[in-house]
């Protein structure tokens, strides 16, 4: 007689049921990864991203309070030079990114650079690839607090020295950094996406209802944008470098897909954070810009007076931070999966 079947057991079930010295043990295996090994249930799960959780991640890592250097970009540039060379840079560094999810498809066993160095120059590539890539985070991560420090300065009216903000600062990412996996942080991503874009277009829009420059010593200046600017080679080259790191978040997007739950939906995610981001550029810096020309502040935050900056900042802080977060814990993956 043919045996009833048990419609609550699939064979994976079965299969991963093991049976020890008369004891009944379920050691369920959630999956098979080329990096990090059998993921059994129980364990830490470090392949367990959503797509939507890298959609935070990848703006994360891409937007900042550089977006606020867009008006000085334009400012430079012109609008018209300006916004065409955003959108190339924005172009190329879209395609580098889907190139990044096809080599992972292709080569599961990728975690980071630095194994593509390896793959590339052998052990040698291995350890430059990732001493590069962890020193650039280290060096971007430190900027990050610097910007928390400049925000708790606009907020307290400089109440205490930069360099106690700078050490909380160090506190809170080394703190939250220390998260074990990337999907922990995405809820943060999260946060720190929505208060970033919420203080770059509360100063937008602040600068737009106030229709000029901020005042200089009691008079309001006119503002003198420029269509097409007229910058030397050292101002052209450091616009362009601006462009540039406002997009420098790719190297960190290897070890974001390789922490997603299922890769195939990475060009999905890309796809949302490279149009919400250029467009939040294009957007933030020809408003901010048409209406402050030269006369804008740096970062752009303080181009709408005292009050909306601080305002405004309220808003970035915890964006700041979370950058910060974000930044470190990927240096600190290189160090723990090495």
């Amino acid at each position: 007689m043919e045996k009833e079947r048990n419609p609550g057991l699939d064979p994976e079930q079965i299969a991963s049921t093991q049976t020890q010295v008369g004891e009944f043990f379920a050691s369920k295996t959630i999956q098979e990864d080329a990096v990090f090994g059998e993921i059994q249930e129980g364990d830490t799960n470090y392949r367990n991203v959503s797509w939507i959780g890298t959609t935070a991640l990848l703006i994360k890592t891409q937007i900042g309070l550089g977006v606020l250097s867009m008006p000085k970009v334009f400012d430079t540039l012109g609008i018209i030079p300006g916004i065409i060379l955003l959108v190339v840079i924005a172009g190329m560094t879209s395609w580098s990114n889907w190139m990044i999810g096809v080599f992972k498809i292709r080569h599961p066993s990728v975690y980071g650079i630095d194994d593509v160095g390896q793959m590339l120059f052998g052990r040698l590539g291995f350890e430059l690839f990732g001493l590069a890539y962890t020193l650039y985070w280290i060096f971007s991560g430190g900027s990050a607090l610097l910007s928390i420090s400049i925000s708790f300065n606009a907020l307290t009216d400089h109440g205490t020295c930069t360099a106690v903000f700078v050490a909380v600062a160090a506190i809170i990412a080394f703190t939250f950094s220390s998260i074990q996996t990337l999907s922990r942080i995405s809820w943060l991503a999260w946060i720190g996406t929505a208060c970033i874009i919420v203080a770059v277009f509360i100063v937008t829009i602040a600068v737009g209802a106030q229709g000029h420059p901020p005042s200089i010593d009691g008079e309001i200046p006119r503002s003198d944008y420029k269509l097409f600017g007229n910058p030397t080679f050292v101002q052209a080259m450091t616009a362009v470098s601006t462009i540039c790191l406002t997009y420098a978040g790719t190297p960190a997007f290897f070890n974001i897909i390789s922490e997603m739950r299922d890769p195939r939906f990475y060009n999905r995610a890309l796809s949302i954070c490279q149009l919400l981001v250029t467009v939040i550029y294009i957007v933030v810096g020809t408003v901010v810009y048409y209406y402050c020309g030269s006369h804008v502040a740096s970062p752009a935050l303080g181009s709408a007076g005292p009050l909306v900056k601080k305002v405004s900042y309220g808003f970035a802080l915890p964006g700041l931070c979370v950058s910060a977060i974000l930044l470190l814990h990927v240096s600190i993956d290189w160090i723990y999966h090495e």
